[in-house]
């Protein structure tokens, strides 16, 4: 498995990480939590070293979950986990977001327990708090990485303004954010700013909830309103060597050498098919031909919940 370095943190993680959240919520009932785990443990022979989660996943379980698959290997994996909404204790429902200082301090005491650390890698706030000072929330992690609860730094869904902001009071290690083929919003001021100040790139839904992976039969026939017709690797000739969604995690890995997907799944052939797509290299000429038909596509409809805003 090749290496990404997060940012200038010199923490080198797999190429492709594995976002959990699926396995605990969000994507239909729960998955068996034995299966799940027997599924990390799958990753991590494979080369996987990082693992996406957070607090709000289940609520709570995902880390936990997390945290027994990954107890045995904890040395050399590297787990990103995220803060900032407010959860009621016996509901466990949402009640908003809550980044103020001490209730970060205090959840982080709770992923650390969850998670089975002593060291919370990397810590991300997870929305942007508009209540709390990005100034305030950046400090907090702060304190926090001083007592050595946590490692590094993170912010998901940021403008560009409040990642510079933060990153003056503590360096940002990496940024977490809708980013494929189908959600380009990164590339106008994220992406450029994360390239001016070191900071890694993590794509949440890499593969665009799903849009992007549809199986291929050899035989199919794609309509000229299906975006694959367009694509050079989804040509008949071209299908026995990659997948709709491998060529989709190679467009993201040539991006730049700091941005890490994390392409999340709940099945052993849908992991191996993704780790394949480190191995896809897309040559200049396939990379402009994806881009001429990428152009073409007015996508419809919000991306992500329809809630997420660069703030």
């Amino acid at each position: 498995m090749q290496k990404h370095i997060l940012g200038k943190s010199n923490q080198d993680v797999s190429a492709l990480g594995l976002g959990c959240m699926g396995m605990s919520t969000d994507y239909g009932s729960p998955r068996d939590r034995q299966e799940m785990i027997a599924l990390i443990r799958a990753a991590v022979e494979r080369g996987v070293t990082f693992f996406d989660t957070a607090q709000v996943y289940g609520p709570f379980t995902n880390e936990g979950l997390v945290g027994e698959a990954l107890a045995p290997f904890r040395e050399h994996m590297v787990i990103g986990t995220k803060f900032g909404f407010e959860i009621d204790p016996e509901t466990g429902q949402r009640r908003g977001l809550n980044s103020r200082p001490e209730h970060i301090k205090q959840s982080a005491e709770g992923s650390l327990k969850r998670l089975r650390v002593e060291t919370i890698d990397l810590f991300y706030q997870h929305r942007i708090d508009p209540d709390v000072p990005i100034e305030d929330v950046a400090g907090a992690v702060k304190d926090l990485i001083r007592e050595g609860k946590v490692k590094y730094f993170g912010l998901s869904e940021a403008g560009a303004q409040t990642i510079r902001r933060a990153h003056a009071v503590q360096p940002v290690t990496a940024i977490q954010s809708e980013y494929s083929l189908w959600a380009r919003e990164p590339e106008a001021e994220v992406l450029p700013t994360c390239e001016e100040l070191g900071i890694g790139f993590v794509p949440w839904s890499p593969l665009g909830q799903g849009f992007l992976t549809a199986k291929v039969d050899p035989a199919m026939a794609f309509d000229t309103s299906d975006v694959r017709s367009w694509f050079p690797r989804f040509t008949p000739e071209a299908r026995k060597e990659a997948t709709p969604a491998q060529i989709a995690l190679a467009w993201l890995l040539a991006q730049k050498p700091w941005i890490v997907p994390i392409p999340g799944t709940t099945k052993l052939s849908r992991l191996e098919e993704n780790l394949a797509a480190v191995a896809i290299e897309l040559t200049s000429d396939d990379l402009r031909e994806i881009e001429s038909a990428a152009s073409q596509i007015t996508m419809q409809g919000a991306r992500g919940t329809g809630q997420e805003r660069y703030v």
